[in-house]
C-alpha cells in the first residue's frame, strides 16, 4: 500500500514536515510505502478555468499538479499538510489543491484522505475545515485522531515540543493505515459502491 505526503509549507524542513515525518514513522511501521511531494516553495498558478483537463484529463499547465496526479492515483490515501496563513492554508498549497483535484478526472472514490495543519497559536481548525473539503468532494473517507490534526511551533522545530501534537499526528497515521487496509479488503470482497449517473444543477433552474 502506498500513501502520499504533501508538504504546503514553503519551508522544506518546517514544523509542517515535522508533523508529516511523525506520521510517516507510523506508516513505515504499518508497512505502508511512502511517497512525499514538496509543493510549498514553488510558484503555482490558480485554475484559469480554460477547460483543458475536460478534454486531455490532466492540467494545461505542465507542472507539479500533473505530476501529483500521477502518483494520487496509484496511492492508497493522500495527507495534505499547510501552515496557518490568516487562518487558512499556505495560498499556493491552496491553488495546487485546486487544480489537482478539477483536473484530474480518474475516480478518487475510497482512497483516504486526511488533513494537517501547524501554527504557531490559531487559525488551525478553520485551516484543517478548508482542506478536508478536497477530500468530501471526492467520494474520499477523511481519517481522523483523537483530536483535531494539528501541531503548534513557531520557529522551525517547534513543532517538536507539542507532545500532544505529536501524539495526535501517530493517531492519525494509526487510524489512516487502518482504514486503508480495511478498504482494500472490502474492495476486494465487494467492490466499491454503485454510483449514480450525476445531476447537475444550480440555484436557479
Amino acid at each position: 500500500m502506498k500513501v502520499l505526503l504533501i508538504n504546503g509549507s514553503p519551508k522544506a524542513n518546517g514544523n509542517t514536515f515535522l508533523a508529516l515525518k511523525e506520521m510517516e514513522k507510523v506508516f513505515l511501521e504499518e508497512g505502508i510505502e511512502v511517497k512525499y511531494l514538496h509543493v510549498g516553495n514553488q510558484l503555482l498558478s490558480g485554475c484559469v478555468a480554460c477547460g483543458a483537463c475536460r478534454k486531455t484529463g490532466k492540467c494545461a499547465f505542465n507542472d507539479v499538479v500533473n505530476d501529483a496526479a500521477a502518483l494520487l492515483e496509484e496511492c492508497d490515501g493522500m495527507v495534505v499538510g499547510s501552515p496557518v496563513y490568516y487562518a487558512s492554508a499556505n495560498g499556493t498549497l491552496t491553488a495546487f489543491l485546486d487544480r489537482l483535484f478539477y483536473s484530474s478526472r480518474y475516480d478518487k472514490t475510497m482512497k483516504v484522505g486526511a488533513a494537517i495543519a501547524c501554527a504557531r497559536r490559531g487559525g488551525l481548525s478553520a485551516t484543517f475545515d478548508q482542506l478536508n473539503k478536497y477530500f468530501t468532494i471526492s467520494g474520499m473517507p477523511v481519517a481522523s485522531s483523537r483530536y483535531w490534526n494539528s501541531v503548534h511551533g513557531g520557529a522551525p522545530g517547534e513543532a517538536a515540543q507539542d507532545l500532544e501534537g505529536m501524539l495526535v499526528m501517530r493517531t492519525l497515521a494509526r487510524n489512516m493505515s487502518f482504514l486503508m487496509k480495511s478498504i482494500a479488503l472490502g474492495r476486494e470482497k465487494y467492490g466499491l459502491p454503485e454510483k449514480e449517473q450525476g445531476v447537475y444543477t444550480n440555484f436557479i433552474r
